[in-house]
């Protein structure tokens, strides 16, 4: 049995879809067979809110009278790109002065949406078309033109587990890691994240519509620093960090219920990110995907204090049940996402396709495959290093 993704909106339009979320299937997927919930289910939602630094916006001012080409562009004193045109920019979630790290661009571009003043102040050299050389002002959402949240990788496809072996705490990116391996931080929202639930990412691409931060969005490509031959457990999961997404929508519409400016203590900043993908049940292959659970779903733990070494693997059961156990030691576990962020997304996601508000939309250009990474050389006595 197959289905379309015309006849799946048919029935959403109709109101007669079988909607679920992750969780909901895989609960369900303890007493059916894959191709009983191909028969029975039409769409499942995924969801993940966590920390995606790889985030940004892109935002239009207006011209001055007379105009400027703004080349030096400071918001809320914060340096941002003065590369795009005359009066463009884009606002990265990790910009900050550094005089005051714990308020960055993720700060500015959740100011933005509930409306708060942001000081604009820019510099230019001056040219006969744009004679200004200095203007500073106050903007807010609905006195620029627009403002599109672009982020060139999201909701990455599994993460590793952070833990420290030294006698030294540790300020990360995955938050502060005590000495000793005393705790671990992990992140995604296992079974219900994404691209977990469609792991070679037969529905996901170019054009796939979502809920992204309170409001539709879209997947625009294939995310940064997407690999798509990572070695992969008996499920078919990618057993650390994968395949991403580069989304986008607009930051006038977003909710900061589901986007949110964070500070990592002597790490910097970041900006947690709502996303909510739909992943129609076209066949008893896609069924069983979703039918993920978290004990399947395995995930590489490593020291964050010793070269990123590998110290072993475990599982989203475990990591969410407070503790793991690696090489014989006990370590306490706590997430860097919030999984309840991702099921109150789920559930909303879940009630705009049964109400028939959000329809599907059929990739128009899938993700790459055969894809890997390259790393960084860099140059010692005038020669690039060789590995």
């Amino acid at each position: 049995m197959a289905k379309t993704y015309a006849e799946i909106n048919d029935k959403i339009k109709k109101g007669t879809a079988v909607v679920l979320t992750a969780e909901e299937v895989s609960e369900l997927a303890k007493t059916l067979s894959p191709k009983e919930i191909a028969e029975k289910v039409d769409v499942v939602t995924t969801a993940t809110f966590g920390a995606m630094c790889s985030s940004g916006a892109f935002l239009n001012f207006g011209h001055a009278n007379p105009p400027i080409r703004m080349e030096k562009i400071e918001l809320n004193g914060i340096r941002v790109s003065g590369g795009l045109a005359a009066v463009d920019t884009y606002v990265g979630a990790t910009d900050c002065n550094p005089e005051n790290p714990s308020y960055g661009g993720a700060h500015i571009i959740e100011d933005l949406i509930v409306g708060k003043e942001i000081t604009l102040e820019a510099w230019g050299k001056g040219t006969d078309c744009y004679p200004r050389k200095h203007i500073k002002t106050v903007i807010t959402k609905d006195t620029i033109n627009e403002a599109i949240l672009y982020n060139p990788r999201n909701a990455y496809q599994n993460y590793n587990v952070a833990t420290n072996s030294t006698d030294k705490i540790k300020y990360t990116y995955m938050g502060t890691l005590l000495p000793k391996l005393r705790n671990a931080s992990y992140s995604t929202a296992g079974e219900l994240s994404p691209l977990l639930n469609d792991p070679e990412c037969r529905t996901i691409g170019l054009g796939t519509r979502i809920f992204l931060c309170g409001t539709e969005g879209y997947v625009t490509w294939n995310g940064t620093q997407f690999h798509s031959t990572k070695e992969t457990n008996e499920h078919g999961i990618p057993t650390s960090n994968a395949r991403t997404i580069a989304v986008i929508g607009d930051l006038k519409n977003m909710s900061t219920e589901f986007l949110r400016g964070v500070y990592y203590e002597k790490y910097g900043v970041s900006m947690f990110v709502g996303i909510g993908i739909p992943i129609p049940i076209l066949d008893e292959d896609l069924a069983r995907r979703v039918s993920i659970r978290n004990e399947q779903i395995e995930t590489t733990v490593v020291d964050y204090g010793d070269g990123n070494k590998i110290l072993g693997k475990t599982n989203y059961a475990a990591l969410q049940s407070g503790e793991i156990e690696v090489n014989g030691h006990k370590i306490k576990t706590a997430p860097v996402a919030s999984l309840s962020k991702a099921r109150q997304i789920a559930e909303i996601l879940k009630s705009w396709i049964q109400k028939g508000d959000f329809l599907l939309t059929e990739p128009v250009r899938p993700m790459p495959t055969g894809t890997s990474l390259k790393g960084l050389q860099e140059i010692e006595n005038g020669e690039l290093k060789k590995d």
